[in-house]
């Protein structure tokens, strides 16, 4: 019955297959170029429409990405932050193997527009220390983050070695401030220039757009952050539970 369902598949499927198995089993590892079109024809004996056919189902699944005129590349692994405790990048990075390292762009004290006087519950003429980060994770830009705080904060974050140290890590050990719980909304939106380039991407690439307003302990707002995502580069996951009737 196997070989019966295995012939009834359209052969592009079946070239598919056999592709995805050499990914799977490390013939083609991650980041790696496969063949060319022409030695894909020849290795499986079809023709350049049923090539292509495959490659295209593994890119929309995600196992492959087309560079023009580079060729075809396995996609490099994501990483994976589980969301449903609030960590820092490096708290979720760290322990699972990966290297963490900081690019500061800039950090400098700003008027709060609207948006920001409302998610921090400042005054009109209110001013934050406003941070632009590209976060590395082993070697590689994964995110374009830019984050404002306001008050005695916002001062202590002007002068901390922000390229070796966590925001989380410098509120709750150089201010004292402990940190309770977040509020995300997460959605998908184009790569700017500036952070199409500092993340080396294409302008209008696809990223994940987080902004996270972070509240110590008593409820107060202490960060309001814009965080964007490779990705190709980085996940969100979090486990459900269904509720019992």
């Amino acid at each position: 019955m196997g070989k019966a369902r295995q012939s009834a598949a359209p052969l592009y499927d079946r070239v598919r297959d056999a592709l995805h198995a050499r990914i799977l089993d490390g013939t083609y590892p991650p980041g790696s170029r496969l063949p060319t079109e022409h030695e894909l024809c020849e290795s499986y004996g079809v023709s350049r429409i049923t090539i292509r056919q495959a490659l295209e189902r593994l890119r929309q699944e995600g196992w492959v990405e087309k560079i023009h005129g580079q060729g075809t590349f396995v996609q490099r692994s994501r990483a994976v932050q589980n969301i449903s405790a609030l960590q820092s990048f490096s708290e979720a990075m760290t322990p699972l193997g990966h290297r963490v390292s900081n690019r500061v762009e800039s950090v400098r004290v700003v008027d709060a527009n609207s948006q920001l006087s409302s998610r921090l519950r400042l005054n009109a003429q209110a001013r934050v220390t406003e941070i632009q980060r590209v976060r590395m994770l082993d070697g590689v830009a994964v995110s374009f983050e830019v984050t404002y705080a306001a008050h005695e904060i916002g001062e202590q974050l002007l002068t901390a070695d922000l390229a070796n140290r966590d925001i989380f890590h410098v509120i709750e050990q150089d201010c004292g401030e402990r940190i309770g719980h977040a509020d995300l909304s997460i959605r998908s939106m184009p790569a700017s220039e500036a952070v199409a380039a500092a993340l080396e991407v294409e302008p209008g690439s696809s990223l994940l757009g987080i902004e996270r307003v972070v509240y110590s302990r008593d409820g107060a707002p202490v960060l309001f952050e814009a965080l964007n995502y490779r990705g190709d580069a980085f996940q969100y996951q979090l486990r459900i539970e269904r509720s019992k009737r």
